[in-house]
């Protein structure tokens, strides 16, 4: 499967750094975006810094010779992951002026997966508006709001919760929680 996940400066880059250990580069081809703001974000949330596994390609928010940029070259899934409400808003309107922005219309157009996780709160009435376009367009929105029926004591428990569904919606395997009523060995 061809994965491209997107980072936008929304709070919850534990969010994306969760997803990128949680799929095996070398059963996928996986290629990485950061908008602007999302490395001072991550540089607040996560000290270390984002770590990209062996294997990911990483690709710079003005170059638009990558293959995810035209249709002609679609990938099977793009997550924007968290996604800010700023980044939803330009997709949900086609802004294409970054190729984060572009290889999110190229999804929507060729019919091809779109999994946004805004983690916002509270919601005004322009989120909303723009969260029916997108959901009009194809896109699945997946908030970032974690299940607590698994029990979780961690935070990266917490985070596996929202991490599990991205993964079970791009059609990844992954044994990340306990299914509901899956017995447990």
């Amino acid at each position: 499967m061809r994965i491209l996940v997107a980072v936008t400066g929304a709070s919850g880059s534990i969010y994306a750094q969760r997803l990128l250990d949680s799929i095996d580069p070398s059963k996928h081809e996986i290629h990485c975006v950061l908008s602007n703001y999302a490395q001072a974000v991550i540089q607040q949330e996560l000290p270390e810094g984002l770590r990209f596994p062996a294997g990911v390609q990483v690709h710079g928010l003005k170059s638009m010779n990558v293959p995810f940029a035209s249709g002609s070259n679609p990938f099977d899934v793009m997550t924007v992951i968290p996604c800010s409400m700023g980044t939803m808003g330009r997709i949900a309107h086609g802004l294409s002026d970054d190729v984060l922005l572009r290889a999110a219309d190229v999804i929507l157009k060729e019919r091809r997966k779109l999994i946004l996780v805004p983690r916002e709160t509270p919601l005004n009435l322009i989120h909303i508006r723009n969260m029916e376009l997108l959901l009009l367009a194809g896109a699945t929105l997946l908030p970032a709001n974690p299940g607590f029926y698994t029990n979780p004591t961690t935070v990266q428990e917490v985070v596996d919760t929202v991490v599990a569904r991205v993964l079970d919606h791009m059609g990844v395997e992954h044994q990340l929680v306990t299914r509901w009523q899956e017995e447990r060995d």
